[in-house]
């Protein structure tokens, strides 16, 4: 059997961890394998264990889930990270999302989505609940001010047509299999795609790129 995907929740509220302790440990392909109430105890315990996926708060005492991300994703080998958030951290996320971590999750997202999002992320596809993720960027970008740099819109520019839509698609929350569908080509051609456009933005996964298509304009609020 493949090995269970193993998980590190890192929540300072216990009942918080305990509900989710209990979600993921219910599922034959999933395990947590540490639990930490601050930052720093996350990244002292990280260092000991082998983790894939670690879910992160945002606000914590000690060391912030922001802080623990940026030092946790500088490592080569450093496991995936997903926020967990409400709207009144948005602007914590984001930035979370600028230092490493793959995507973000809503505290009240139903355990059946919590679960796909873990395996998601696992296999290295950084598109997180697709319903909610749109609304979160919107919501963040609208929050935020401007702070797109030069760079990324030469970045922007030099992607294909083509390239561009894809990147559209991707903002707009849909998947692989959806994009290969609105555009009528093969899902292989859309990985391709993908990766080119992550490749050309200098993004380490979905997620950071459909940011920078907000932040530059190409995709706006409510389009």
């Amino acid at each position: 059997m493949t090995a269970p995907i193993r998980v590190a929740l890192v929540d300072d509220q216990q009942l918080v961890r305990a509900g989710l302790r209990m979600v993921i440990d219910s599922q034959e392909d999933l395990t947590v394998v540490v639990e930490a109430s601050d930052g720093a105890q996350a990244l002292r315990l990280l260092a000991g264990h082998r983790v894939d996926v670690v879910l992160m708060d945002v606000r914590m005492p000690t060391m912030d889930g922001l802080t623990a991300t940026a030092r946790l994703t500088a490592s080569s080998d450093a496991p995936t990270v997903v926020v967990l958030t409400t709207f009144d951290l948005d602007e914590y996320v984001l930035e979370a999302i600028r230092a490493g971590a793959s995507g973000f999750l809503l505290k009240d997202t139903p355990p059946e989505e919590l679960l796909a999002a873990v395996r998601t992320v696992h296999h290295g596809d950084a598109v997180i609940a697709p319903s909610s993720t749109r609304r979160l960027l919107e919501h963040l970008v609208t929050a935020l001010p401007a702070s797109s740099a030069p760079a990324q819109h030469a970045a922007l520019a030099a992607l294909t047509d083509r390239e561009r839509e894809v990147l559209v698609l991707m903002a707009r929350g849909r998947s692989n299999t959806e994009i290969a569908a609105d555009l009528f080509v093969a899902e292989t051609t859309v990985k391709t795609h993908v990766g080119r456009v992550l490749a050309k933005l200098g993004a380490r996964d979905r997620v950071q790129a459909v940011v920078t298509a907000y932040e530059t304009g190409l995709v706006r609020p409510g389009a």
